[in-house]
């Protein structure tokens, strides 16, 4: 379908809330998105000259075509898009692990119901709780809470094996009660199997609370071992939520959450708290499609991480604000049967765990990242915001320094990806401007002369770069990019612009098109350490210049000294100073006399007859 006849399609939508499924050419669905009004979520997409991101601009390229499904609320068309997402996992959706990275816990049905690891429910009548974490994770919290509750673990089927066999080595072991033993009640069973389901649906204060209560019964009655072995459970299940992330997690009334954008991998860090006390931490790396922003990141995250859980936390502390926290609330409680709270604290105690979720999730992201991820996404995301096919692996910088009409000199530094090569650096010595210093006519005349090199098969200035970066802003850049032009290349162009504290602000096209790049840091701090390079070396360059300019004009013309005797007059005195204060003697040291002579009679010409 055209783009003409997308637009058309897209203008005759309702305004209504609903979700949209973006297909290429082969019927796949690439993005899923929900809109308040789909008529104008929808139509942005197949504006001309709209202002898109490039990742943005990337995905249009590749629709085909669209469907629309209508819904009656915003929160179900949050509902639906996540349901959606999980469904197609679209290459420009943030995606999550899939269902089988989350497993549930599935209780069967029937006499001795027992606990199980499943990757996801089934209609079949059984109980199912989660998505939970990591499946070792998982196990490991499913175990404790049958050891806390002293339930079988074991492989024998209840009531077929009841008295077949001793008690194994978890009876022994204090860990289970020995149900497999005669005469133990199955109703004390099925009150063990309910008070595991009260843990497992986050009710962990009300279950002590019903222990304590029962275990002092007990004691009133003088029947004290049962009341000793109640609370050895209520310890047991007290350590579960310092122990277990899982169980914390089930436990927590707070969640926090922290998000990191890094170069190479982003990650998120949910924290939770019970009764004020951090009692677990849940992190996970993710994919994060190019250009999308934190708020896209954030919104996609928690609708993934929470729509599928059926314990639900009281409160909910983002780092940013969504514009769906209200939504996701309503969505939520209705889920969880309560008042769920989503929000962003600004200031006070959560605001300060917010700042360690955010460090909990940069850490972990940093950890994971490797140098050459770093390098790579950093050269990724700068090929993607200059809109050229293929990150940049070489690059190239100049810059032009001066002090007037003369001693104009102009470097050249190279990049080979995100580390300098100084091998290739070059240096030029501005020849064919006559009269008052021009920076843009210095540009073109280092372009040339280091394009002509090249054209004549120069291997030091082979192979041409990637990106040409130019010191200056759309003036130079345009200079600059005339000069490829008559070389019939087609290398982008681009000028470094600087702000008014003389930083690195962005790029500019020789059109005139600024690129922002200080939301970006990888690339924001690659761009300004390549433009202090390339000053460096053009100011290093220029200030070795003009002092041997100034010493050659000092000495030049006198009669018997040419430049070994120069240079040797500079290592004996060191400065044209101290040459100029020298007698004839102390200049005999160094030259024959008449040349010594010349010397003294150049710098003391007020002394002549």
């Amino acid at each position: 379908m055209k783009r003409e006849e997308l637009k058309e399609k897209a203008n005759d939508l309702p305004l209504t809330p609903g979700v949209y499924l973006m297909m290429d050419k082969t019927g796949t669905v690439i993005y899923v998105g929900k809109a308040k009004k789909l008529k104008n979520r929808v139509s942005q997409y197949f504006q001309t000259g709209g202002a898109h991101s490039v990742k943005t601009r990337q995905m249009v390229a590749q629709i085909d075509r669209f469907d629309t499904i209508f819904v009656s609320s915003e929160f179900e068309a949050l509902v639906l898009e996540n349901s959606l997402i999980k469904r197609h996992s679209p290459k420009y959706n943030i995606l999550l692990k899939d269902d089988k990275g989350y497993p549930f816990v599935r209780l069967s049905r029937g006499p001795y119901p027992r606990f199980s690891l499943v990757n996801k429910p089934a209609d079949d009548g059984a109980r199912y709780f989660g998505p939970f974490g990591g499946r070792f994770e998982t196990r490991q919290a499913l175990d404790a809470v049958c050891s806390a509750l002293r339930l079988p673990t074991c492989n024998r089927k209840f009531p077929r094996d009841i008295g077949a066999e001793r008690p194994c080595l978890n009876f022994h072991m204090g860990r289970c009660d020995g149900f497999c033993r005669p005469g133990m009640a199955e109703a004390e069973y099925d009150r063990r199997i309910a008070q595991a389901v009260r843990l497992l649906e986050g009710h962990s204060r009300q279950l002590l609370r019903e222990l304590t209560d029962e275990m002092e019964a007990e004691a009133e009655a003088l029947r004290f071992e049962q009341a000793a072995a109640i609370r050895d459970r209520i310890n047991a299940i007290g350590a579960l939520s310092k122990k277990q992330t899982v169980i914390a997690g089930l436990c927590a009334d707070t969640d926090i959450w922290g998000l990191y954008r890094g170069a190479g991998k982003s990650c998120y860090a949910v924290l939770h708290m019970e009764n004020g006390d951090l009692t677990g931490r849940e992190t996970e790396l993710f994919a994060a499609p190019m250009e999308e922003s934190e708020t896209e990141m954030l919104s996609a995250l928690t609708a993934q991480y929470y729509l599928p859980r059926a314990i639900l936390p009281r409160e909910i502390l983002l780092p940013l604000d969504t514009g769906e926290c209200e939504s996701l609330s309503e969505v939520l409680t209705k889920r969880a049967g309560r008042k769920v709270w989503v929000h962003v604290p600004r200031r006070g105690e959560k605001a300060e765990l917010l700042a360690m979720a955010q460090r909990n999730a940069a850490e972990e992201a940093e950890r994971a990242t490797t140098a050459e991820e770093r390098a790579s996404h950093t050269l990724e995301l700068l090929g993607s915001l200059l809109s050229i096919p293929q990150p940049p692996a070489r690059m190239e910088s100049f810059d032009i320094s001066n002090t007037g009409k003369s001693d104009i000199v102009a470097s050249m530094v190279v990049y080979s990806g995100v580390r300098p090569l100084k091998s290739a650096y070059r240096r030029f010595r501005i020849k064919e401007l006559d009269g008052h210093p021009d920076d843009y006519a210095s540009m073109r005349e280092v372009l040339r002369r280091r394009l002509t090199h090249a054209a004549e098969g120069d291997e030091k200035f082979l192979p041409l770069p990637d990106v040409f970066l130019i010191d200056g802003g759309q003036t130079h850049a345009r200079a600059a990019w005339e000069v490829t032009q008559d070389f019939g290349l087609s290398i982008p162009v681009f000028g470094m612009v600087k702000d008014d504290r003389h930083r690195t602000r962005g790029l500019v096209t020789p059109e005139g098109r600024e690129i922002g790049i200080t939301s970006h840091q990888s690339v924001f701090a690659l761009i300004g350490q390549i433009q202090e390079e390339t000053h460096r070396f053009a100011v290093t360059y220029h200030h070795e210049s003009h002092g041997r300019t100034a010493t050659r004009s000092a000495l030049d013309g006198i009669p018997g000294v040419g430049p070994k005797r120069q240079a040797e007059l500079r290592k004996r005195f060191g400065t044209v100073k101290a040459i100029k204060e020298a007698d004839v003697e102390a200049l005999s040291a160094v030259l024959p006399r008449s040349a010594a002579e010349a010397v003294w009679a150049k710098f003391h010409p007020e002394k002549q007859g």
